[in-house]
């Protein structure tokens, strides 16, 4: 495939994941929990990225806005098939329940589906990077650094080198 085609591609995606994301303050001022059924849910944000089964029967949908987007979502359907919470999880108090000894599995069902992961093989780590907002408008990337046996050894915050405000003009 040509380069030209594949950058007009990779635009593409780009456009259409920044749309969707820009689409979610609408589709969240439509659902109202204890009211809002799992069809609506569905109906506004379309097949979760991942269920997660939680007891009593609940379940929560992932809906994962990573890598273009800076949120993830976690919306709680409770066994009676309605919404009992939606939250947006990448913020520095869910960002801060990551602690060293946790398992990447733990992080993953925490924070949903990263933005990037990065293998480090002769330190024997692996950076896992998820993007997100800090207040007022700061783009930011929460990076949970693991060894090969999946467990966390530490996690950092940074400046989202990748955002559009780091890139030059060109």
């Amino acid at each position: 495939m040509p380069l030209i085609y594949r950058a007009a591609t990779l635009a593409a995606v780009a456009f259409s994941l920044l749309a969707l994301t820009a689409c979610d303050p609408q589709r969240i001022s439509e659902l109202k929990e204890g009211v809002s059924t799992e069809a609506d849910v569905r109906d506004r944000f379309g097949a979760p990225e991942n269920v997660w089964d939680e007891p009593g029967g609940a379940r929560t949908f992932e809906y994962n806005r990573q890598p273009a987007g800076q949120v993830n979502y976690m919306i709680t359907i409770g066994p009676d098939g309605r919404m009992t919470a939606l939250r947006q999880v990448l913020t520095p108090d869910t960002f801060a329940r990551v602690l060293p000894g946790m398992r990447m599995d733990e992080v993953r069902r925490l924070l949903g589906k990263p933005a990037k992961t990065t293998p480090y093989e002769l330190k024997k780590e692996t950076w896992v990077d998820w993007r997100y907002l800090e207040s007022p408008n700061q783009a930011k990337v929460f990076t949970v650094v693991h060894g090969p046996d999946h467990v966390v050894l530490r996690a950092q915050t940074g400046a989202d080198t990748d955002a559009p405000e780091f890139k030059g003009g060109k």
